[in-house]
């Protein structure tokens, strides 16, 4: 378990060290995700304490809001005042994720099939 900690917390660290050695315009945690998804992929799947240890924090994924809604609490005036670019912005991230996920288990499903299973 703490082996499966270490090796998240270390390509959340690669990913914040590439975005500021680089000059990069994404967040650290995001290029960290990407270069683990790598990982992963070239060493042919997911470790099962690596698994197992994911899916406990996903578990307890909600209380990672609690800071982010504290945050709109601080500032709810700002909110108040820019809220059409916040839910135009929520509800376009929402139409962009919902097709890219079904464009991607539409190919998954596919590839499935190709493969007979």
């Amino acid at each position: 378990m703490l082996g499966a900690l270490i090796w998240l917390l270390s390509f959340q660290w690669l990913g914040e060290v590439a975005v500021h050695a680089l000059g990069l315009p994404f967040p650290g945690p995001v290029v960290g995700m990407a270069l683990l998804f790598g990982a992963l992929a070239l060493g042919g799947g997911v470790p099962d304490d690596l698994r197992a240890n994911g899916d406990g924090m996903l578990r307890h994924l909600t209380l990672l809001l609690v800071p982010a809604t504290a945050g709109v609490i601080r500032h709810a005036e700002r909110v108040g005042a820019e809220w059409l670019p916040i839910v135009l912005a929520t509800v376009g991230g929402a139409a962009v994720t919902l097709t890219v996920t079904a464009l991607t288990l539409r190919l998954l499903l596919a590839v499935g099939r190709a493969r007979g299973r």
